[in-house]
């Protein structure tokens, strides 16, 4: 019995035995080996940071290629370079990311309604998109503190998260949670290709700013003292802080609700304060760049356009090399901005930093002659930028004009940038009101001549800047507004003597919005003059875009522009992209810097991805119901005037520069005027005391 019990079980073990290895032949399910190796070199945490519910979820993406090396948030680089070692990969250099919190509104943003609901910004936002004013800004329940799985986000004492940069590993839960996508996970290259989008938090004047600078952010840092953050942030959007803070006409000040107390914030002035700031210290603050990546790309125009857009190729690891026609990088900053508005030193110092990151230069060469598109492609170009400006000059075809003594003003301008015989007189006459026709002017007194400017139209139509046009004045510059010029008149030798012109009176609007001028008949005058400058306006010379037998692969416009996608600036050329003066026809420095940058952002993408991302919210204009005029609770601080040199030999003789740069105290007042606006929200100031006492009486 014994025996057969042992003969029964053996043979169903037996049985057993053989089932189940035929079962396993079956149902074999085979495992990676890689995926156990993954998972032994990652930290473990099981935090679930990088999206998947552990560490084997993750390691199995990996070799799935679900994820990359970088799987694990918070393992670090000597993490990421053992997962890739294990998957056979090349590990290149990653860049770092943090979370970005775009928002200054918290408590200060006013409530519309009072919630009582669950303590939860997604909750809240479910109910009429939130209970804030500002339709952007941040609801302040926490939710994405809650969501943080390593204690890096805090709700600050203005009532919006505040990110630890040491604790934060850009997991991109925050961000996740967020619904009003105030935190984005950013790195370097997000930082300088950024454009604003209406949910983004603008002020005004951040709106208005050609160059799109997060004017706030910049000011709270330099009111902290720290100045290179301040330069870092303005570096964000442009490469020439030193030069835009003396030469940029403020468009951003005018958008400044501060005016609406009493003055603008003086945003210049503190912009130029912390650049002077670095030039004086004696060194120079590094400039991140990414690693040189061998890409080669061609800048055509060294003014601000065409710096600008290598500045920001070469921190994003690309080798651009600028061709210039001219001796020098500058462009109309070195030889159409006099000395006295805009020292050279201090522009070779500002430019000599930007090459000094890598930056080839080619200087002396014209377009169309020594090179073309093409050659540039044969020589290893993968893409080319044009931004050659706006340097012909519009022409008044009258009677004389073909007197010696008879110039534009750029040419004039040009000359003495150069250093050479400018032919310049005793009397000079300067036709035009904008800024180069104001500068020619200055530039002639401080030649020691006699100068009077013409203008067809009052002084309120002039489109030069107010303060350039008082500072010419204070400076000798006699105005004849309301006059047409009619005719020159010459000499037996054919120089030029007299200006003919007819007074005019002004009528109905034309289509710039300014009064139109109407000639009074029989008013005709004369003014004496041996040179003239004429200064009505400039226009890109494109004769170089054309071929010999009268081609151009381009498609321009009747103001003699390129044409382009506004968004992109790519032209019809898909490797070829335009900016500055040549897009735009005549306009400010700072807006050649902005278009610079947005020309590098689609250079980088174009030559990454074969295509150009163009977010679909992009602010265009002014957000109207950010514009308002009703600043409450805002204790009036008067503005800082800028130093100038008083009026004499020393200004009006030299070309010394003729303003100055504002005292340590004052700066610190200025940036104290700043209310750190947002969308809708804005610092208030706390009340009186004496209102306090009083208050406290009625109760």
């Amino acid at each position: 019995m014994i025996a057969t019990s042992i003969l029964v079980l053996f043979g169903i073990g037996f049985t057993a035995a053989v089932i189940l290895a035929a079962a396993s032949k079956v149902l074999y399910v085979y495992e990676d080996p890689r995926i156990a190796q993954v998972e032994a070199v990652l930290a473990g945490a099981n935090c679930g940071g990088c999206g998947f519910p552990g560490c084997n979820a993750a390691a199995v993406g990996v070799v799935a290629g679900k994820a990359g090396s970088d799987v694990c948030v918070i393992g670090g680089p000597a993490v990421m370079a053992n997962v890739a070692k294990v998957m056979g990969l090349e590990l290149t250099e990653m860049e770092p990311k943090l979370a970005f919190v775009d928002c200054t509104g918290g408590e200060r943003a006013e409530d519309v309604y009072l919630y009582e609901g669950v303590q939860d910004c997604r909750a809240q936002h479910q109910l009429y998109k939130g209970s804030k004013m500002c339709p952007e800004g941040c609801l302040g329940f926490g939710t994405c503190v809650r969501a943080c799985p390593f204690d890096a986000i805090r709700m600050g004492p203005n009532g919006y998260p505040v990110v630890n940069p040491e604790r934060c590993v850009a997991c991109g839960s925050c961000a996740i949670v967020c619904p009003r996508n105030v935190i984005s996970i950013n790195g370097f290259t997000d930082d300088i290709t950024h454009l604003n989008e209406i949910n983004d938090c603008l002020a005004p004047c951040r709106q208005r700013c050609p160059g799109q600078i997060n004017i706030p952010r910049y000011i709270e840092q330099a009111s902290r003292g720290d100045y290179a953050g301040a330069l870092e942030t303005i570096r964000e959007r442009i490469p020439m802080p030193l030069s835009i803070g003396r030469v940029c006409p403020r468009p951003c000040e005018t958008e400044c609700r501060r005016q609406h107390v009493e003055a603008p914030v003086g945003i210049n002035m503190i912009k130029r304060y912390v650049a002077d700031w670095e030039m004086n210290s004696g060194q120079r603050l590094p400039i991140s760049c990414k690693p040189d990546n061998g890409r080669k790309v061609a800048i055509v125009g060294g003014g601000p356009a065409g710096i600008s857009c290598a500045f920001y190729l070469r921190r994003l690891g690309y080798r651009p090399t600028i061709f210039e026609l001219m001796p020098k990088l500058g462009g109309q900053l070195r030889y159409g901005i006099p000395e006295y508005r805009l020292p050279k030193e201090v522009l070779n110092w500002e430019i000599q930093g930007i090459l000094d990151l890598g930056i080839g230069v080619r200087v002396q060469i014209k377009f169309g002659r020594d090179f073309t598109v093409k050659t540039l492609a044969e020589e290893g170009f993968e893409a080319t930028f044009l931004a050659f400006g706006a340097w012909a000059n519009a022409q008044i075809p009258i009677e004389g004009d073909d007197a010696r003594g008879i110039a534009s003003g750029t040419e004039f301008l040009t000359k003495v940038g150069l250093g050479v015989e400018t032919g310049i007189g005793k009397k000079v006459v300067v036709i035009g009101g904008g800024n180069t026709a104001i500068d020619a002017a200055r530039t002639s007194i401080r030649f020691g001549a006699d100068v009077t400017m013409v203008y067809r139209r009052s002084r309120n139509e002039m489109p030069a800047n107010d303060e350039e046009i008082a500072d010419a004045e204070e400076e000798g510059v006699k105005y004849q507004f309301l006059a047409a010029p009619n005719r020159f008149i010459k000499d037996k030798q054919g120089r030029v003597t007299h200006l003919e012109y007819t007074q005019m009176k002004l009528g109905k609007p034309d289509a710039s919005g300014r009064r139109r001028p109407v000639p009074i008949k029989g008013s005709e005058h004369l003014i004496e003059c041996d040179t003239v400058y004429m200064a009505i306006g400039q226009k890109p010379e494109i004769e170089c875009l054309y071929d010999t037998r009268g081609g151009c692969p381009l498609e321009t416009t009747r103001w003699r522009t390129v044409e382009a996608n506004p968004a992109t600036l790519q032209t019809a050329i898909p490797n070829v992209f335009v900016g500055g003066d040549l897009f735009t026809g005549p306009d400010l420095v700072i807006t050649a810097l902005g278009a610079g940058r947005k020309a590098a952002r689609s250079i980088h993408q174009y030559l990454t991805t074969g295509h150009i991302e163009v977010p679909d919210n992009l602010q265009r204009t002014m957000i109207p119901y950010t514009i308002f005029k009703d600043v409450e609770r805002v204790a009036p601080i008067e503005r800082t005037q800028m130093p100038h040199l008083h009026h004499g030999e020393e200004r009006t003789c030299t070309f010394v520069e003729v303003e100055g740069a504002i005292s340590d105290d004052e700066f610190k007042k200025e940036t104290c005027r700043c209310m750190r606006c947002g969308l809708t929200c804005y610092n208030r100031t706390e009340p009186l005391q004496e209102e306090v006492s009083e208050t406290s009486k009625n109760m």
